[in-house]
């Protein structure tokens, strides 16, 4: 097996929940049509003394999220079947047996999903918004697609494990870069 192109090919396939995961704070909070969605999605509701999920998970962002990385999707699905790049074939995807709409829209669902879920489970054991819960802050999502497509989807457990690391790799790089130059407030 090429690893090289294995990589690139999970890293490919990831690219529209990636896309869609850093949307939010770079689409919605510039967008005035999106401003009546701005609102916590748990309704500042609490549990247990502390906050569902809080106050910056809001409808705005899961609309970004969905809308973001489901037209992602669609653009690398066309790409990928116009230039027939065989990249889905090197992770086990075939294609050709979901709608590419449905299908990414259940990976913008996982995407979604594994953020709240996350942003609950941290609400739960007390550490607040932009604190690190590592490496879930920078997995999340690869969890919650797992969580959402894998029943229904039967990907190899090594392709999920390979993503997982990517994923915590070119999330942590990714934030630095963005810490040293100062559009992002945490390191990891």
């Amino acid at each position: 097996m090429d690893y090289l192109l294995y990589i690139l090919a999970c890293i490919y396939f990831f690219l529209p929940a990636y896309m869609a995961n850093g949307a939010p704070p770079l689409i919605a909070n510039g967008t005035k049509a999106l401003a009546k969605l701005a609102t916590p999605i748990d309704g500042r509701k609490q549990f247990f003394g502390a906050p569902l999920l809080g106050n910056h998970k809001t409808w705005r962002g899961l609309v970004v999220e969905l809308l973001v990385g489901t037209g992602y999707f669609q653009i690398f699905y066309f790409i990928h079947e116009y230039y027939k790049l065989g990249l889905y074939e090197t992770i086990g995807f075939e294609q050709n047996l979901l709608n590419p709409l449905i299908f990414g829209l259940l990976l913008s669902i996982g995407t979604v999903f594994g953020d709240l879920l996350f942003a609950f489970i941290k609400r739960r054991i007390r550490i607040k918004p932009g604190e690190s819960f590592m490496p879930f802050d920078q997995t999340n999502y690869v969890i919650g697609t797992f969580l959402i497509i894998q029943p229904l989807y039967n990907f190899q457990i090594q392709f999920w494990i390979t993503l997982f690391i990517l994923t915590f790799i070119i999330h942590v790089t990714f934030n630095r870069i963005g810490y040293n130059m100062g559009l992002h407030k945490a390191k990891w």
